[in-house]
């Protein structure tokens, strides 16, 4: 089977995503792609440009598969002479209905917004399989289109959003977490103080202030630990982060982007404690590869976190939003659970090599017009 990938904004968890499959899927999987820069303009021009590529490949696949970067329909219509008829998927890492503005960006002021949410919305629509990456993805941009649709003026079908729901599936993002199994060390080093571990962007929506707000009370009374503070930045860098170097002072023993995945795994598996103080999440890549490092998690009882937890440990790895951070930090760091820890075999049900097959079966269905359900990701084995 021939699957035509195309991702217009290939970098990060995207760019591995694409990647990854690729190498992992029995099928053959053929990479269409734009560097991950300049997000607004590949979200209006990344279509042209990829469907002239396409074409001039000269190949027709059996399944096309593109992501929410994509304006699928432009995309349909210019490589018409061979996707006429073909299937297509979309695949959501994330939706610009649902995903929170930048304070700095002026779109939403002048009511410029609305546009990279419709892409999304007709997308969907041409598509003949919509896949989520997480319950919480599909559940809340499923949720949030009738309003949506109801701030323009007339001809609105909300019927639509039925017929998107009908063909929307939950499909985990895979993950390559067996390639951290190299670096998990051999020895148990001598234990010092608990490090806590940062591993998200450097960027708002990390919500970066509530978490080094709770390192600060907890410096402050004299509890050990020490910090890792690790993640990739962009451009405009929150201005917390370098208040918080100064204010942790020695406290701190690693900052910055870790350029080799080496160096990276290797903190991964030194770190005691995640605290998540995240805004949005649509799935939770860093989280997630820290959790199979054997990182004891903090998380928000929101978003797609709780997916991520077995039942019988929500209580002790969820904090809800009437309760302090610091206050359960605070605890577990003077009273580990060792029990916390074993959330590493529980998360490594999205690695690829149990995740390409659901994929390829997947794909495999729709390219010969079969209508499935892909299996809840709590029934794969752990």
């Amino acid at each position: 089977m021939h699957i035509a990938l195309v991702e217009p904004y290939c970098t990060g968890s995207h760019a591995a995503w694409a990647r990854e499959y690729a190498s992992h899927s029995r099928h053959e999987v053929e990479l269409f792609t734009l560097a991950g820069r300049n997000w607004k303009w590949r979200m209006h021009g990344g279509a042209v440009t990829l469907a002239s590529r396409f074409l001039e490949g000269g190949r027709r696949p059996d399944l096309i598969l593109a992501t929410d970067m994509l304006d699928l329909t432009t995309f349909l219509a210019l490589a018409r002479p061979l996707a006429d008829g073909c299937p297509s998927a979309v695949y959501f890492h994330e939706n610009q209905l649902t995903y929170p503005w930048s304070p700095g960006d002026p779109d939403p002021s002048r009511q410029r917004d609305l546009h990279y949410a419709f892409i999304n919305y007709v997308s969907a629509l041409a598509a003949d399989a919509v896949l989520f990456n997480s319950r919480y993805h599909m559940d809340s941009f499923l949720g949030a289109l009738p309003d949506f649709l109801r701030r323009f003026p007339d001809a609105v079908d909300l019927d639509s959003v039925g017929g998107i729901a009908a063909k929307s599936r939950v499909l985990p993002l895979g993950l390559d977490l067996g390639r951290f199994d190299q670096h998990r060390p051999t020895e148990t080093a001598g234990k010092g103080a608990p490090l806590l571990l940062w591993n998200h962007r450097w960027e708002f929506d990390k919500a970066p202030e509530p978490f080094f707000e709770a390192l600060y009370q907890l410096d402050d009374e004299g509890v050990p630990f020490e910090a890792a503070v690790l993640g990739e930045s962009f451009g405009r860098v929150p201005e917390v982060f370098e208040k918080a170097r100064k204010r942790l002072g020695v406290r701190v023993v690693q900052w910055g982007y870790q350029e080799s995945f080496a160096d990276y795994a290797k903190w991964l598996w030194r770190g005691d404690v995640l605290p998540v103080t995240s805004r949005q999440e649509f799935f939770g890549a860093s989280v997630v590869q820290a959790l199979y490092c054997g990182c004891v998690p903090l998380l928000p009882d929101r978003l797609a976190y709780p997916e991520h937890v077995p039942q019988h440990l929500s209580s002790h790895v969820l904090y809800r939003e009437d309760e302090t951070l610091v206050d359960r930090l605070r605890s577990i760091l003077k009273q580990p659970d060792e029990e916390r820890a074993r959330l590493d075999r529980h998360v490594s049900r999205y690695d690829w090599t149990r995740l390409a097959p659901v994929y390829d079966d997947f794909f495999e269905g729709m390219a010969a017009g079969e209508r499935q359900v892909v299996p809840e990701v709590a029934s794969f084995p752990g």
